[in-house]
């Protein structure tokens, strides 16, 4: 890890770049204002399913049911149809109604915003739950995704393992404004040019503080 990167620099830039792109459906689902529950739901449906179709298979869920209570009249089999064809559909469904019991028998039917409370509802991870608590309830944390973990050791800011890794190397020395955007910014960074396998480096207005560790090819 490096305390020379220039963090608050590229991060700018790319915030000042990001009006481009499309953003993430969870960031448009915070700015919206959008429950708790919902920004949880949409989450676990996004996991190994893109966007787009999550945009899709989301609002036809939440038309009939938008509440632990309500997930839970709906039934596990009636979610999964709802829900298809998002990666692992039968899984989340089964996910979704182990929640709502949960919320239900713990919580009053309310989202904890607590990240340790997240992490003990079925199929919440790190991940899914600092989103959550972010999108959700606009508290600090950091999600860390398969795009932070990429771009965040491709600049040489961390060396990390994984995900869980690099948010806790993140939380000792990301500035704190930065702990909720940084989710947003780098998964849009990562879908449009910081790509896994061949980003657009001659395109691209940070490549300049880019150590490229582990880039073999580029655009």
């Amino acid at each position: 890890m490096t305390s020379s990167f220039p963090i608050t620099t590229v991060l700018d830039l790319i915030e000042a770049t990001l009006p481009s792109f499309n953003q993430p459906l969870i960031d448009q689902m915070s700015a919206e204002q959008q429950t708790p529950f919902r920004i949880l739901v949409a989450t676990l449906l996004s996991l190994r399913t893109k966007d787009t179709l999550t945009a899709v298979v989301a609002p036809r869920l939440f038309a009939h049911a938008d509440t632990p209570a309500a997930m839970l009249a709906l039934g596990e089999q009636r979610i999964a149809e709802l829900i298809y064809p998002v990666g692992f559909y039968h899984n989340k469904a089964r996910s979704l109604i182990a929640i709502a019991h949960m919320l239900l028998e713990r919580y009053n039917g309310a989202v904890p915003s607590d990240l340790e409370a997240l992490l003990t509802l079925p199929g919440v991870g790190r991940k899914t739950a600092n989103l959550v608590r972010t999108a959700g309830f606009g508290l600090p944390g950091i999600c860390v995704d398969i795009h932070v973990h990429r771009i965040t050791n491709r600049w040489g800011y961390v060396a990390t393992k994984d995900p869980d890794a690099t948010e806790m190397a993140l939380r000792t020395m990301l500035p704190a404004q930065y702990w909720i955007p940084i989710n947003r910014l780098l998964v849009t960074w990562g879908q449009n040019i910081c790509h896994p396998t061949s980003p657009r480096c001659s395109t691209c207005p940070v490549a300049t503080y880019c150590a490229r560790i582990g880039v073999t090819r580029s655009r």
